[in-house]
């Protein structure tokens, strides 16, 4: 017989088998026993978080965990992945995708491609190599418009030629 048991865990600790200890009903406690997660997805819940345990005889395997301290409120139909500091990624109905965090680190070993028709920051881009401008079909880099803007002159109306510009590209 399975027997259903609601848990509140104490500790989760990381593993190739995840391990969890916790205290379920009056006078009932487990230590080192099983986390089962769904495949491709992992978590290490805090403590004081709830969970829900499969018994049968002496197996006990933790299946499902739950924090309702840090659970973000959810419009039918939505799906969230959260944290207890805050963070969130929040697929919201209207076919909205938003995250929030602190720092987003984004890591290609070969590229990223963001297939939009506009990008916008409501701060500074910052690059550590040439960024290149296709919009003409030149391929010109900011480095290479630097390099022809800031030593040009102009014709001057008496003759000769104006003197380069004062501010640098």
């Amino acid at each position: 017989m399975i027997t259903f048991i609601r848990t509140i865990l104490s500790s989760v600790t990381e593993g190739v088998i995840k391990r969890f200890a916790g205290s379920g009903r009056p006078g009932e406690s487990f230590t080192d026993r099983e986390y089962i997660q769904h495949y491709g997805y992992t978590s290490r819940p805090l403590a004081g978080a709830e969970g829900i345990l499969l018994k049968q005889g002496n197996n006990i395997i933790l299946v499902a965990s739950d924090d309702r301290r840090y659970r973000i409120t959810l419009a039918e139909g939505e799906v969230a992945l959260y944290t207890g500091e805050g963070d969130y990624i929040h697929m919201k109905r209207g076919r909205l995708v938003e995250v929030n965090t602190r720092e987003l680190k984004i890591m290609a070993s070969e590229k990223v491609s963001l297939q939009t028709p506009l990008v916008e920051t409501t701060g500074q881009i910052r690059a550590d190599l040439d960024i290149t401008d296709q919009a003409a079909g030149t391929g010109r880099s900011m480095k290479s418009m630097r390099d022809i803007y800031n030593p040009h002159t102009h014709p001057a109306a008496g003759g000769g030629t104006t003197g380069i510009p004062e501010s640098q590209m």
